[in-house]
């Protein structure tokens, strides 16, 4: 009987830095989808890859004297590595920059304007360099980019238009008629209510202010635009040509389910669609819109200084402690938050007491009892019919969360399985059961049960923790069933069979001493990210003009507050008293001044220096001092009026 299909595919990464743990979110979702998909018999497609054109890569190159085409081989392979990295299975990593892939963007691009559905116009507005997208003045956020949050820019250029317009009606009927095809169902709303009910507009498909891109086959001054370019990857990556469908492509296409930030939906349940209505094609069968991972209740930024990579986390927790949190974390509709203090908390209690602690003491026990073989369960009793059933409950709940993407749901069913494990050698006590040897084959019965939890466990867990669960199977002896259809009977262990040694699976985290250290490495990395030049030689001094000083704006300000930074040895947090304004600002002086001293002093403060980020601690300012070795702040007489400006 031939498998059933199923083809999941990521948004495409940008190439422009290295992802954070919350855009690496997305593969390690994709990725538990795709394996639980397989356990369940289907014949599974899951492609992911890298979006590799666009002004600002072409930027990013130039700002490091190379190529476009250097600079994202660079970054597509560490994004790779990453991917490998945090153990996933996909089928390819699609490159926007592959010939495939180029040629037939070439050839869509063509048959849109062949057919009508692209011309050619001019257009004047708003652009947003990091999101690529052009934004009208009603979408505005207080003058920035809705998606981002970001400055825009003002800009006109002659570009192509996609005819939107001409398919709204018709995208609109198929989103009202098809309830799953946009979920979480307050996603389906927001399409809706924001975009297409209040009128769509053509959309820009074509740029001519920069070359990094595939350029139009009709008009080369023109390079196409991401949309067209990006979004056809699900279907270039599948062999798909405008005139030769490819084996693989009529294979799985249309995709079952794209997995997707909540902040792209907006590209893949309008513009996507209506492209591929467009060149005649089925539309996706559903668009996942999953939630963001927050550091603190912010989105993740370099700016912010709260960027958490999943290679650095995994050199902390493991792979599989990485997988589970970030899976376990996430709820179905609202976002999900991440911090050290968070990771270990849930690792202690759920990876080392819960899952860590019953692996461990169940196969000591049997050691130290059975000699290390399974015994049979030849003794029932208290207790056991309830530790079956909500084997039996929570496998059935944990298969229906998974079907609907509930997967933090479908996690936490798993876990409340093995919390009911751990409960129940509470209650059967088998090292009392062992005292007495008339109580030899009750004893038997609980481990024997005990494994058989472990085992349904593992086989449910593992597309969530693949390397532990397969480590916990392997434990239990040779020929035990671990495909998807043993977890409807409990009974899958072998008594009589040896178990093999029991290691530490997840070892609990001392969380202060922990802590303490990425305090110790988080100063160490601020201090080599922040040198201080030594003072150039008078003759070496750059000469500028009286204007340019007077540009810098130095005022008296007096010290209200001071504190350490927690994560810096260096740096001390500062508030300070302009007299018409309060703000906060970080200073490296630490080594030479205790907080007390400070306080009450009056110093110059440079005013107008742009907000900067110092190890997460934003900066309003920068007071003067001197000396290199032996920092002296130059502190203000008394009688100094609060913001008078020193000239």
């Amino acid at each position: 009987m031939e498998k059933q299909k199923f083809y999941l595919t990521t948004a495409i990464a940008y190439a422009s830095r290295k992802p954070h743990i919350g855009n690496t979110y997305e593969i390690i979702l994709a990725d538990a989808i795709a394996r639980y998909k397989r356990q369940r018999g289907y014949d599974v497609h899951f492609l992911t890859g890298t979006d590799e054109h666009g002004q600002k890569i072409e930027d990013l190159a130039k700002e490091e004297g190379i190529s476009p085409k250097e600079y994202v081989d660079k970054v597509a392979g560490q994004i790779k590595e990453i991917w490998d990295g945090m153990n996933t299975t996909y089928s390819r990593f699609i490159r926007t920059t592959d010939e495939d892939h180029e040629r037939v963007v070439s050839h869509i691009f063509k048959k849109l304007y062949d057919q009508g559905d692209i011309y050619k116009n001019e257009y004047e507005g708003w652009y947003c360099i990091p999101c690529e997208s052009f934004i009208t003045e009603s979408q505005l956020k207080e003058g920035k980019c809705p998606d981002c949050g970001r400055e825009v820019t003002r800009t006109k250029e002659e570009t192509y238009y996609f005819k939107m317009t001409k398919y709204a009606d018709r995208l609109i009927k198929h989103i009202e008629e098809n309830p799953g095809f946009i979920e979480p169902e307050s996603r389906k709303k927001e399409m809706l209510n924001n975009f297409l009910l209040p009128g769509l507009q053509d959309l820009c498909v074509s740029r001519t202010s920069f070359k990094w891109g595939v350029p139009v086959p009709f008009d080369e001054k023109h390079v196409i635009y991401v949309w067209i370019d990006a979004l056809s990857n699900y279907i270039t990556g599948l062999g798909y040509d405008v005139d030769e469908k490819g084996a693989l492509y009529s294979k799985y296409w249309p995709a079952d389910v794209h997995i997707i930030g909540k902040d792209i939906l907006r590209f893949h349940t309008i513009y996507w669609p209506i492209m591929l209505m467009a060149l005649g094609e089925p539309l996706p069968k559903k668009v996942f819109g999953h939630p963001w991972l927050l550091s603190g209740m912010d989105k993740m930024s370099k700016s912010r200084g709260n960027v958490l990579y999943a290679d650095d986390l995994a050199a902390k927790f493991g792979v599989d402690g990485v997988r589970y949190y970030v899976l376990a974390e996430m709820p179905y509709g609202s976002d999900g938050t991440i911090s050290y203090e968070n990771i270990i908390k849930r690792y202690n209690t759920d990876l080392a007491n819960n899952l860590g602690n019953l692996f461990s003491r169940t196969l000591s026990m049997t050691e130290k009892y059975f000699g290390g073989v399974i015994p049979a369960p030849t003794a029932a009793g208290e207790f056991d019919e309830d530790l079956k059933e909500t084997c039996k409950s929570c496998l059935e709940k944990y298969e229906q969360a998974m079907d609907t993407y509930h997967v933090a749901d479908a996690l936490e069913e798993l876990f409340t399985m093995l919390r009911r494990a751990n409960k129940y050698i509470d209650e059967t006590t088998p090292w009392t059961l062992a005292k007495d040897e008339a109580l030899g084959e009750r004893l038997g019965t609980v481990l024997y049960n005990l494994l058989e939890t472990l085992r349904l466990a593992a086989v449910a867990l593992s597309p969530f923790m693949p390397a532990s669960c397969e480590k916990i199977l392997s434990s239990l002896g040779t020929g035990i069933p671990t495909d998807y259809e043993s977890l409807q009977t409990f009974g899958g262990v072998k008594a009589g069979e040896a178990l093999a040694k029991a290691e530490i699976l997840f070892a609990r985290i001392d969380e202060k001493k922990f802590l303490e250290e990425i305090e110790k490495e988080e100063a160490e990395k601020a201090a080599r990210n922040a040198p201080e030049p030594a003072a150039p030689k008078p003759e070496e001094m750059p000469l500028i003009e009286f204007d340019d000083f007077m540009k810098v704006e130095i005022r008296c300000a007096k010290i209200l507050a001071a504190e350490p930074v927690k994560k810096a040895k260096k740096l001390l947090k500062l508030q300070v008293d302009l007299g018409y304004e309060q703000r906060q600002v970080v200073s490296g002086i630490a080594k030479y001044y205790k907080p007390e001293e400070l306080v009450g002093k009056k110093v110059a403060l440079v005013c107008n220096l742009k907000p900067a980020v110092l190890c997460g601690v934003e900066s309003n300012g920068m007071i003067l001092a001197s000396g290199e070795e032996d920092v002296k702040v130059l502190f203000l007489d008394e009688t100094t009026a609060l913001g008078a400006r020193i000239r």
